[in-house]
C-alpha cells in the first residue's frame, strides 16, 4: 500500500496547506515508511509532537524506533511518507532541519581529555560560532546543567550523571528547538539518573521539545507528557502515561497470604469487593489480588473482613497498572532488553 493510500491516522492533525506545519507542532510525520528489500521497519507511522513536551518513544527491539529517529534526525532517508521537524522537511531540506535538533547517542560524545568548558567551546567553534560567542555560549551551557564548579575538569573525573549532563549541554549548542534523546541514561546509577532526569524536565520547561526513547519505563512514566508505543514498525497506541495505565484497568487489592492453605479464604474476601473479573490467585507467589472501583473502601472491606475470619496475612496493598503492564498488554513481549545495533545496509541521508 503507498503512503497516500493508506488511511490517515485519525489522532493527526491536519497539514496545512502547502506542507507548513502547524506552529503548535515541533514534529509532524506522515505515512512515514522505511523498507529494506522486503523488511518494513517502519509502516505508515504517524507522529504529531507538540512544542515543549517530553515525547517518548517506547517499543520492543525492533519495533521501528532508531529508525524513526534516524529519519526525523536526518540521517536516514524514508521510502515513503514525510516528515517535518522545526518547521522543515527532513528530506527536502535537511540543512535547515539539522540546525533545528539536538541529538544525544547512548554513547559519550565529548573529549574525556579537554575539560568540560574547552569541549564546549570546541562544540561552538564547530556549529560555526565565532571564539567570543563560543565561549560565552559554553558559559552559559556550564551554568544551566550545575556544571560551573567542574568547568576546569576534564570529564574523565566526572560521575555519570555529571558527564551525561556535559553531553546534554553540547548538544544544546544552537538552543535547538527539538533534542532527541537515545537512551540517556543506560549504565546510570540512581544519582546519575535522578540528575539527567532535572536536567531534562528543565530542558522542557525552558520550551525544548524532547524526543525520548528509552528501556527504563519508569523513566518514560516520569518525564514524558505523552507516550507512543510501536510495534512492527506501527504505532500501536498513544496517550499520556497516566491514560495507557488507565486503559488497561483501574486500582487493584493485592493480599499475600501467610500459607497456602489462606488462598481460598483470601480469594473469597476478595471476590466481594471485585469490579468485574474473579481475582487471580498465584499460588507460587502465595498471592491474590482483584480490579476494584473504589479502592479505599474495598481495602477497608477486606481487612476487616479477614480480620473478622481469622485469617492472617503478609501483606495487603493498593497498587495502580504500570507502564510495564501497559507494554506488556499491547505489545506482547518485555521493553528491557539489548538495543539493536545498527546494519550495514542502512541508507543514511544526505
Amino acid at each position: 500500500m503507498s503512503a497516500s493510500s493508506h488511511p490517515p491516522d485519525p489522532s493527526l492533525p491536519p497539514t496545512p496547506p502547502g506542507g507548513a506545519p502547524g506552529s503548535r507542532y515541533s514534529i509532524l510525520a506522515e505515512g512515514l515508511t522505511r523498507r529494506w528489500g522486503d523488511k518494513v521497519a517502519l509502516d505508515h507511522l504517524d507522529l504529531a509532537v507538540p512544542r515543549g513536551v517530553v515525547f517518548g518513544l517506547l517499543g520492543p527491539n525492533g519495533a521501528g524506533k532508531t529508525t524513526c529517529v534516524r529519519i526525523l534526525t536526518t540521517l536516514l532517508r524514508p521510502t515513503g511518507g514525510r516528515a517535518v521537524v522545526g518547521g522543515h522537511d527532513v528530506v527536502a531540506e535537511p540543512r535547515a532541519a539539522r540546525h533545528r535538533i539536538g541529538l544525544t547517542g547512548q554513547e559519550p560524545a565529548v573529549d574525556e581529555i579537554l575539560s568540560a568548558r574547552r569541549n564546549l567551546e570546541m562544540f561552538g567553534r564547530l556549529f560555526h560560532l565565532d571564539a567570543r560567542r563560543a565561549r560565552h555560549r559554553a558559559g552559559e551551557l556550564l551554568e544551566r546543567f550545575g556544571l560551573t564548579e567542574a568547568a576546569d575538569r576534564a570529564p574523565g573525573t566526572f560521575s555519570g550523571g555529571m558527564r551525561r549532563r556535559l553531553d546534554l549541554a553540547a548538544s544544546m549548542i544552537l538552543a535547538p528547538e527539538v533534542l532527541f534523546l537515545d537512551e540517556p541514561t543506560t549504565g546510570l546509577d540512581p544519582r546519575g539518573r535522578m540528575e539527567v532526569w532535572e536536567a531534562i524536565r528543565e530542558l522542557a520547561r525552558a520550551g525544548t521539545t524532547v524526543l525520548l526513547t528509552t528501556h527504563y519505563l519508569d523513566e518514560a512514566d516520569r518525564l514524558s507528557d505523552r507516550i507512543a508505543l510501536v510495534d512492527n514498525g506501527r504505532k500501536v497506541v498513544e496517550d499520556t502515561p497516566i491514560g495507557l495505565k488507565r486503559a488497561i484497568g483501574g486500582d487493584r487489592i493485592e493480599v499475600v497470604a501467610r500459607e497456602p492453605a489462606d488462598l481460598p479464604a483470601v480469594a473469597a474476601v476478595l471476590a466481594r469487593v471485585a469490579d468485574a473479573a474473579a481475582p487471580v490467585v498465584e499460588e507460587h507467589e502465595l498471592r491474590v489480588h482483584a480490579s476494584v472501583r473504589d479502592r479505599i473502601a474495598a481495602l477497608t472491606e477486606v481487612t476487616r473482613e479477614l480480620h473478622a475470619r481469622g485469617t492472617e496475612v503478609e501483606d495487603i496493598g493498593l497498587r495502580r497498572p504500570t507502564l510495564d503492564e501497559v507494554f506488556l498488554r499491547v505489545t506482547g513481549s518485555s521493553a528491557v532488553s539489548v538495543v539493536p545495533t545498527r546494519t550495514a545496509t542502512e541508507e543514511v541521508g544526505r
